[in-house]
C-alpha cells in the first residue's frame, strides 16, 4: 500500500480516499437499515407472538364460557321430586309423563327395594353420581319415594333442583290406610297388603289399632328432614326444625295437596323447561286426578280428634301449617285472583343505570 502511495500521484492518493470513505458511509448506512429492519421484524414477531397468545386465551376463555354455559345451561338441569306418599304425587307425576316428550327431557323413578326411603351409603353415593354425570338423562325429572338427600355432602358443585308436595296429615293417613286395603283407580286389579280387612278407619282409632296409630302420622316430617337416624326418631323436636330448614333453603317449591292446580301454575312459571303446558293439562288432561283411593270413609269428628291429642300429630300438623304458609306466600308474590281465575303476574323487576356506556 505504501508502495501504490508512492506511485500514485497526491490527486489520485485523494480520490481514492474519497472513494473509500464513500464506501465505508454506504456500508455504515446499509448496515443502521439492516439493523432497523431487523428491529422492526422481531417487534412485527413479537406483536404476531402476543397477538397469537391473546387469541388463544380468548378462544380458551370462550370455550371455557361455552362449556361453563353448557354446564350451568337448561339443558343440564335435574329436578328431584321425593314424593311423600298419598298426597296426589301420582296424578302429578302424570303430568311430568306426558309432558317429556313434548319438552323434550327425561322421567326417571326411582324404585327402592320396598320403598325404603332410606338409602344405604353406597347406594347415596351411586345415585349422586347419576344424577350429576349422567349427561344421557339430562334434562331430568327424578321421582320416587325417598327421603331428602343433601347433594353438597358429596362434593359437588351444582345441586339438582327439589319439589315436592305435602298433605294434611290425618287426611293423608285415612288415604293411606284405605289404600292398602282397597287400592285405588289407578290399578285396580292389584292386590294390596290389607286386602280383605274390611275394618273402617273410624274402627281401628275406636280399637287403637296400630295401622291408624299416631306414629303412622309421622312420614312427611322425616322425608323433609332426610338421611340422619335423627330424622326417623317418633316425635323428635330435632328431625321437625331440620324439616323445616330444609323446606326454606332446599326446596325451590312445596306445594299441598289441596292446592295442587296452584303448585302446577306456579311450577310452569318457573320452569318452563319442563313444565310448559302444565296447566292446561291438569285442567283439561285425563290423568290430572288419576289416581283416587277406593272405598275411602271420612274420619268421624271423635276419631280426628282423638288423633289430635297426640304430640306426633301436633308436630306434623305443625309442619304442614309451616309449609302451607311458605306455599301461600310464594303463590301471593306471584299469582293475582280475578273472576274466579287465577292469573301469573308479568316480570316485576328491570335494569337501568348500566355502565359503563358503550
Amino acid at each position: 500500500m505504501g508502495l501504490l502511495r508512492v506511485m500514485m500521484s497526491p490527486k489520485l492518493q485523494l480520490l481514492a480516499l474519497l472513494a473509500f470513505a464513500v464506501a465505508m458511509f454506504f456500508l455504515e448506512n446499509q448496515i443502521q437499515k439492516l439493523e432497523e429492519s431487523r428491529g422492526k421484524l422481531e417487534r412485527a414477531i413479537a406483536r404476531h407472538e402476543v397477538r397469537e397468545i391473546e387469541q388463544r386465551h380468548t378462544q380458551d376463555g370462550l370455550r371455557e364460557r361455552d362449556a361453563a354455559a353448557a354446564a350451568g345451561g337448561e339443558d343440564d338441569l335435574v329436578i328431584i321430586y321425593n314424593r311423600v306418599p298419598k298426597t296426589a304425587s301420582t296424578s302429578f307425576t302424570n303430568i311430568a309423563y306426558d309432558l317429556c316428550g313434548r319438552n323434550r327431557y327425561h322421567v326417571l323413578h326411582i324404585n327402592t327395594t320396598k320403598n325404603n326411603p332410606v338409602m344405604s351409603i353406597q347406594d347415596q353415593v351411586r345415585f349422586v353420581k347419576n344424577v350429576t354425570e349422567w349427561r344421557e338423562m339430562k334434562p331430568a325429572f327424578y321421582h320416587g319415594h325417598v327421603s331428602f338427600l343433601d347433594f353438597t355432602k358429596f362434593g359437588v358443585k351444582r345441586k339438582p333442583i327439589y319439589i315436592n308436595v305435602i298433605r294434611d296429615p290425618i287426611e293423608r293417613l285415612v288415604s293411606y290406610y284405605y289404600f292398602l286395603r282397597f287400592g285405588d283407580d289407578y290399578r285396580p286389579g292389584l292386590r294390596r297388603r290389607k286386602q280383605g280387612d274390611k275394618k273402617t278407619f273410624d274402627e281401628c282409632v275406636s280399637a287403637g289399632g296400630s295401622d291408624c296409630a299416631p306414629e303412622k302420622l309421622w312420614l312427611q316430617i322425616p322425608f323433609f328432614c332426610g338421611h340422619y337416624s335423627e330424622c326417623w326418631n317418633v316425635g323428635s323436636q330435632w328431625a321437625l326444625d331440620q324439616a323445616k330448614y330444609n323446606l326454606v333453603n332446599e326446596y325451590m317449591l312445596v306445594g299441598v295437596t289441596e292446592e295442587l292446580e296452584d303448585f302446577v301454575m306456579m311450577l310452569e312459571a318457573a320452569l318452563p323447561r319442563f313444565f310448559k303446558g302444565a296447566t292446561d293439562l291438569y285442567k283439561t288432561g285425563k290423568k290430572s286426578h288419576l289416581r283416587k283411593t277406593s272405598e275411602k270413609k271420612p274420619p268421624t269428628k271423635e276419631s280426628i280428634a282423638k288423633l289430635q291429642q297426640s304430640a306426633i300429630w301436633k308436630m306434623e300438623n305443625e309442619f304442614y301449617e309451616f309449609a302451607l304458609e311458605q306455599f301461600q306466600f310464594v303463590r301471593a308474590h306471584a299469582v293475582r285472583e280475578k273472576d274466579g281465575e287465577l292469573y301469573l303476574l308479568a316480570q316485576n323487576f328491570f335494569y337501568e343505570k348500566i355502565y359503563p356506556k358503550n
